[in-house]
Formats: C-alpha cells, structure tokens, sequence
C-alpha cells in the first residue's frame, strides 16, 4: 500500500516536471534558433534483498531536438541563418564561448558586432567592430565586410569572420540561458564548411501541434497518478476500519 503512493507519487513529481519542459517549447514557439527540449523517464526496480517488486520512476535523458527549423526571409544584412548543421560562436563575457542558431545580429554604439541579447560575436581573429557609418555585409563562410555609406563597392573592406562550428551534437549541453556549450568546457574549433544564409533567420523548430498533443497526454497520466493515490487513501481507510474492528 505504501509502495503504491511513493509510486504514484514520484510518477506525478516526474510528469510535472515534463509539462514544465513542453510549457517552455510552447513559449518558444516563436523564438529565432530554438531547440526544443525533452525528457524522458524510466522505471527502475528496487532491490532491497529481496525480489525487485518495487518500481520508482527516473530521470533517464534530457536533451534536445537538432532538426533545423524553418528558414525566414527577412532582407536584412544583419540576419544570417546557419544552413543545415553548425553553431554561431560568442563570447559569453566570462571566458567561456557559447553557440546558437539565432541569427539576428546587430551592431552597438562602439561598433561591436554583437548577438540579438548583447553578446558579442566571436570572430575567428578576435572581436569584429564595424567603422561609424558604414554598413555589413556578411558572406556565406560569415566573413563580415564592409559597405561605404553610398553603397558603392568600390573595394572591399573585410572587417573580420564569424566564427562557426560544427561539434558533435552529443558533446554540446544547454545552458540555462539557451545558450551551448561543450560538455568539456573547451571551445570547439571553428569550421570552414559551415554556411550561413545572408539576410534569413531560422526559426524554432518547435512543433506547436506535436506539444499541445504532449501536454493533453501528460494531463492525463497526472490525473491517473492522482487517481492511484485516492486509491491508496481509500485501501488505507479500509484498512483501519477492520483493525479497529478486530
């Protein structure tokens, strides 16, 4: 009887902790670069000296989804979108570098080069700061150059390359921020077959239909958790009525 409500009850815990994840893939519907997460869990048996004929569920992998999402058009020189595989570096401001697939880049008052968030993008050679008043243009392999205010290419100024890469999808984690990193810690090296699309952002490839359909499902294993626990509440009244009895 008591195995039944620490069954239900880690069963319940583990479920809401995976509405909390299709909750956050739901709120990032619409997020340029997401990854969707998931979680999946497990029964383990509990061997205690006798025959395992406990079970308790846990964590088995959290991880996340590397399908591209949808390509957008936007026209703008500062929105690129990594085709197929690979990550945009950036300097995380503590030493460390992070990866992303958002794409939508701008450039701030000292000319900085920098993410939607104000991280600056990585170069391959250091920092990439742009000249007052002129405009980017960013090239396939993420060289960055430069456009005189006329718009005239008269010559080409490179102004540096964005650093890509492309680790392994086993070797990278998520931070809490939304940003990769390397399980190592390390910084992967960059990669010159990673291409980017010049004036596109990719979107979330969250499915919005796939996690209604989760989040209905994962409803319902919560009310039959809570149903098993009723059932044990009503087994154990029972069973102090025929002690007291007896």
């Amino acid at each position: 009887m008591d195995n039944l409500i620490y069954t239900a009850m880690t069963g319940a815990s583990h479920v809401l902790e995976m509405q909390s994840t299709v909750s956050n893939n739901l709120a990032n519907v619409a997020t340029t670069g997401f990854r969707a997460q998931f979680d999946a869990f497990r029964a383990v048996p509990v061997v205690n000296g006798g025959l395992p004929v406990q079970t308790y569920v846990t964590d088995s992998t959290v991880g996340s989804s590397f399908t591209p999402g949808p390509m957008i058009q936007t026209g703008n020189n500062l929105d690129v979108a990594v085709q197929s595989k690979g990550w945009i570096a950036v300097d995380m401001g503590n030493g460390t570098e992070g990866y992303t697939r958002n794409g939508s880049l701008k450039i701030d008052s000292a000319g900085q080069l920098q993410t939607w968030n104000g991280l600056a993008v990585q170069g391959v050679n250091g920092p990439i700061t742009v000249p007052p008043g002129e405009q980017v243009q960013i090239g396939s392999d993420g060289t960055v150059s430069s456009i005189p205010p006329n718009g005239v290419m008269t010559s080409v100024s490179v102004l540096g390359q964005i650093k890509l890469v492309n680790p392994p999808d086993s070797a990278l984690v998520r931070g809490d921020d939304g940003y990769f990193r390397l399980a190592s810690g390390k910084a992967a090296n960059a990669d010159p077959t990673v291409v980017l699309a010049s004036g596109t952002l990719e979107g979330s490839n969250v499915s919005a239909v796939s996690e209604m359909v989760s989040m209905i499902g994962l409803s319902r294993q919560f009310e039959m958790q809570m149903k098993l626990l009723t059932n044990a509440e009503n087994n154990d009244s029972q069973a102090s009525q025929f002690l007291t009895i007896a």
